[in-house]
Parts: C-alpha cells; structure tokens; sequence
C-alpha cells in the first residue's frame, strides 16, 4: 500500500553528510528522520566523519527537541531491512500518548492514532510552525 506524503520536503538542516526532515507520512509534532546523504544500510556502513556528524547532529536536534517543542523523551529507531536504506526516526512521545503505554508495542498503535486523527489542518500548522522553529534553532546552532 503506498503511503500518502504529507509533508513533502521539509528539511529541518542539512549538512555535507545528513538531512534532518519531518516525517513524510506520520502527522506528529516532533518525528523527525535523520538521512544519509549518500545510500548504505547500516550504521556500520558510516566513515568516521559521517559518524561524527551523525552523533553531532542527533545530539542537537535532541537538545533543541527538548528546549524548544518540550519533548522530554524520545524513541530512536534504526531498521535495516527497509527499502529506504539506513535513516534513523526520532519517535517523540508526547503526554497524550500515555494511553497508549510506554513500550515498543505502543508506536505502531499511536501512529495508527495519528494517521486516522490527526490529519487535519490545525495539526499540519502546528507541525508546520515545530518544523520552522526547529529550523531556526538547528541552523543558529549548527558549529555549536
């Protein structure tokens, strides 16, 4: 089944190595997927200065996640059985979400939750104004 795009070339940064970007297809405040310029399938695939960038870069966003759209935990993700080769999804976890329980099994739920709820025009604003905030506070710090 293919997946309807919803947000559509929203790059958060990028840099020689990485795009950060919103999640295409999932209408959530704060899910952000870190890209590899270049196509590999996993992690152990990366040269030292991508792997460099790579922690540089998820450590900023993850500091600028806290600071600015007050997302106080996070699920990382790393899959390498995917046709989109190596990214890694920031999955936030938001308080309305608490009904869903904490564990790993509650993602695919919540996401569900998104998709059937939350594709509406509020929400797209609201993501619309976390993804320029966050591009405002990635590219102030960028060689911080």
């Amino acid at each position: 089944m293919q997946e309807k795009i919803l947000f559509p070339n929203e790059i958060i940064l990028k840099t020689k190595f990485w795009r950060i970007e919103q999640d295409w297809e999932v209408p959530l405040v704060g899910f952000f997927i870190l890209v590899p310029l270049r196509t590999l399938q996993s992690i152990d695939e990366l040269s030292d200065e991508e792997a460099v960038d790579f922690i540089n870069l998820l450590r900023k966003l993850r500091k600028g996640m806290r600071e600015i759209l007050k997302i106080k935990e996070v699920y990382l993700f790393e899959n390498e059985d995917t046709l989109h080769n190596f990214h890694l999804w920031i999955f936030p976890r938001h308080n309305w979400m608490e009904k869903f329980g904490k564990k790993i099994e509650s993602v695919r739920p919540i996401i569900n939750y998104t998709k059937e709820n939350m594709t509406n025009k509020e929400n797209f604003k609201e993501i619309k104004n976390a993804i320029e905030e966050m591009r405002e506070y990635m590219n102030f710090n960028k060689n911080n």
